[in-house]
């Protein structure tokens, strides 16, 4: 391979991970931000609705792959207009109502345009799946300028993710051998998923009338009201501070 040839093979292995940066950037914005939403809720509310998040990158082989399926032009502007996946994030939360506080959280940042919302909870696919997924665009600070990159956001349940991923190895068994899922067990799939949504709605119930026990206990206990807790340290608060919120007193 002569020079010329090996500089064209750098320059274009350079544009293909200066590309995927810009996805695994968008990644780290939209993580950082999901933690400083979950602190804030933790000290405001002292609950954290969101159990665990992960993320994921797809593969150059995997997006080519998903370009040829849709027919898109094989560059760079046209993997961008086609494959709205590149950067996944996944937000599992304890009960159902989180789904829909940390989508509004999201939705209300300014800088955050939401593109696309699809709601698999209140009309699941056929196959049982729920889900809410949410195409958001991501402004990404580059060296020499700003992208707009777009995250797609999953947010479930643990039940529902719980059932999403016995539904993907039982769908990757099968076609590891190239085989068609038996409709016994998509019926049963069918099944478990109206279970898990049974399960949650009744979770749901129940985290309902725990939370008006404690805030019964919050709000007969003296002197909570004089304290804050930051990051584990708490603070009295000044009699100044406190006579802002009676200031005809």
């Amino acid at each position: 391979m002569n020079q010329l040839a090996m500089n064209e093979l750098k320059r274009f292995r350079d544009e293909i991970t200066r590309f995927m940066m810009m996805y695994k950037f968008a990644l780290d914005v939209m993580e950082t931000r999901i933690g400083v939403l979950v602190e804030e809720f933790q000290f405001l509310h002292e609950y954290n609705p969101i159990e665990h998040t992960k993320s994921r990158l797809k593969s150059p082989e995997s997006i080519l792959n998903k370009l040829y399926r849709k027919g898109g032009d094989i560059s760079f502007p046209g993997i961008r207009e086609h494959i709205k996946d590149i950067a996944g994030l996944r937000i599992t939360c304890s009960f159902l109502s989180d789904i829909y506080v940390i989508s509004d959280m999201l939705k209300n940042q300014v800088d955050l345009t939401v593109l696309e919302e699809k709601d698999y909870i209140r009309n699941p696919k056929p196959n049982g799946y729920q889900s809410l997924h949410l195409l958001i665009e991501v402004p990404v600070n580059m060296s020499d300028r700003q992208e707009r990159v777009c995250v797609e956001v999953q947010i479930r349940t643990i039940a529902m993710d719980f059932w999403a991923s016995l539904e993907h190895k039982i769908y990757y068994k099968y076609k590891q051998g190239n085989e068609t899922v038996p409709a016994r067990l998509l019926e049963e799939l069918k099944e478990a998923a109206q279970a898990a949504s049974a399960l949650d709605r009744q979770m749901e119930r129940l985290h309902k009338e725990v939370e008006g026990i404690e805030e019964e206990r919050s709000l007969s206990a003296e002197g909570k009201e004089n304290r804050i807790v930051i990051s584990n340290q708490q603070y009295a608060l000044p009699q100044a501070f406190l006579d802002l919120m009676n200031p005809g007193k």
